[in-house]
């Protein structure tokens, strides 16, 4: 197969992507080739993947279950620890059941080439993450995409009682939310269901970090599907489906990626635990947060290039051109900030950018 010519081809146009060796991480510093830089890169928006109380609760596990689940949830990987979790999830968030999966791209995934069949269809906004667009793209059902945020053009898409509507909370590369007002109406008066994956809002907006739709004053009734993530604002690793019963019990019996896979190993679960039950009482974390994103802003705001007006944790930065954005990113590290460089295909030709993402630990 002709790889080296694709690889060829993405470093001519300044796109290929390497991987980076991170050699420790310590707060809001990572260290990388013997150096030490300020963290700007991660989603650990809360500073929690530091935790000592994950920490303990990851050790303790390990004693209790051992360090892996060593079948899939349906055989004998479901363990005491994996049930705790869900049902602290449920109680957090106001829903009636969850199930859990190794990251939010296997959720993703499993519960839409589960859920959708050739008469679906599935509307997507244009900035939804990689594992939604992808898994529609494998599924039976048509995908119809809706221009960024924009009601008017789903509303003149939508059809009665054919699919599913899947928006995100926080959009990971922008930074801004989804109309979730909106796109309640418009999922209740075409009766088509409605998804959020709130992957970067959980933890950080509404009341006790329950997410965007706590944050816009929405009820999670309203919305037929969950997705969120543990590696996130909760510091961890790994996602979970919520909705109802009904809903995950059908998961369970169709969802291939879940009957299927290892299940998450307990030292992981008892750390997300723990991490939920930080977060629910982390109202101090959010404000340190809150306080971290005005000071950037206000900071940034003469620089010569586009800050998109995002109130979250992600702060892009738009360059447009690859190259420049890579040398920037180079020229930060150079003084001892590790920034992201975000490049086509990620984001859109022209609209490459620094993605400076912002931490309750940066103080």
């Amino acid at each position: 197969m002709p790889f080296n010519l694709s690889l060829a081809k993405r470093e001519a146009a300044g796109l290929r992507r390497r991987l980076p060796v991170i050699e420790r991480v310590s707060g809001r510093h990572l260290s990388a080739e013997g150096k030490t830089y300020l963290n700007f890169a991660g989603n650990d928006y809360l500073g929690l993947s530091q935790s000592s109380e994950l920490r303990t609760a990851a050790d303790a596990a390990a004693q209790a279950f051992g360090v892996g689940a060593v079948a899939s949830p349906l055989v004998v990987g479901h363990q005491a620890i994996h049930r705790q979790l869900e049902d602290e999830l449920a109680d957090w968030l106001a829903i009636e059941s969850v199930l859990l999966f190794s990251s939010g791209f296997a959720a993703n995934q499993a519960l839409i080439l589960s859920l959708l069949n050739k008469e679906h269809t599935v509307w997507q906004d244009k900035l939804n993450h990689a594992s939604l667009q992808e898994a529609a793209l494998l599924s039976p059902a048509r995908l119809r995409r809706f221009a960024h945020n924009n009601m008017a053009h789903l509303a003149k898409l939508l059809a009665p009682q054919s699919g599913l509507i899947i928006s995100e909370g926080v959009f990971s590369m922008d930074g801004d939310q989804g109309h979730w007002s909106q796109l309640v109406e418009l999922a209740q008066a075409t009766h088509n269901w409605l998804m959020i994956d709130d992957a970067h809002g959980l933890g950080v907006l509404g009341k006790q970090g329950r997410g965007t739709l706590s944050a816009q004053g929405i009820s999670p009734s309203r919305v037929q599907i969950t997705m969120g993530t543990f590696g996130k604002a909760l510091g961890v690793g790994g996602a979970f489906i919520g909705g109802s019963r009904a809903l995950i019990d059908y998961l369970h019996n169709h969802a291939r990626g879940y009957v299927y896979s290892t299940h998450l190993p307990p030292p992981q679960a008892a750390a997300v635990l723990a991490a939920v039950r930080l977060v629910r009482q982390a109202d101090d974390k959010r404000e340190q947060l809150q306080t971290n994103i005005a000071q950037f802003r206000a900071g940034a705001a003469n620089l010569p290039y586009l800050l998109l007006p995002s109130t979250t944790a992600i702060q892009p930065l738009i360059i447009g051109d690859a190259e420049l954005t890579v040398q920037l990113a180079s020229r930060l590290r150079e003084r001892g900030y590790w920034v992201g460089a975000i490049r086509p295909p990620t984001v859109p030709i022209g609209a490459a950018r620094l993605r400076i993402t912002l931490s309750a630990a940066h103080t």
